[in-house]
């Protein structure tokens, strides 16, 4: 299917950091350049919103990675790491990333899924049943399979992997 892109598309953007982060880390040993991806999710068109779905530690050691999202036009979604009896971590903004794209879809024509992160299948699913035009762009290495075949469009970071990423 081909996807058409057009000027006078109204765009939403969903970024789920944790996950950007921890495939950029993984496969690369790198971080995300978030103002690309940011550039390649508008592709041209019309910038309603984007939200960054963050979480936050103890230290604050990201804020300034915080206060760079938003000098980029960013909104940010916090959310404090939560640490449990034995020492696990969680921390999981899915939930809070589809109820925002479910309220906002009306004022929107696309809604760009920034993750790979299978678990947001059912919301695709959902938002095209709804009329819109769902994307997703994430590194297809660690991409679930269904997702990019569930979305209308793909963009695989790994393809031209150096212009979105950041040398530690």
């Amino acid at each position: 299917m081909t996807v058409i892109k057009h000027k006078e598309q109204r765009v939403g953007i969903l970024i789920d950091v944790q996950n950007m982060y921890h495939c950029a880390k993984n496969l690369y040993q790198a971080r995300v350049n978030f103002r690309e991806i940011l550039k390649t999710a508008v592709a041209g068109r019309k910038l309603i919103r984007a939200i960054a779905y963050v979480i936050s530690t103890e230290t604050g050691e990201e804020k300034q990675f915080f206060e760079a999202l938003v000098r980029l036009g960013i909104e940010t979604r916090m959310k404090p790491l939560k640490t449990f009896y034995g020492g696990m971590k969680k921390a999981d903004w899915d939930v809070g990333m589809a109820i925002d794209a479910v309220r906002m879809s009306n004022f929107l024509d696309v809604v760009v899924i920034i993750s790979g992160d299978g678990d947001f299948i059912p919301l695709v699913e959902y938002l095209k049943n709804q009329g819109r035009q769902i994307e997703a762009i994430a590194f297809g290495k660690s991409c679930s399979a269904e997702l990019k075949n569930t979305v209308d469009d793909f963009v695989d970071l790994d393809e031209g992997a150096e212009q979105y990423l950041l040398k530690r």
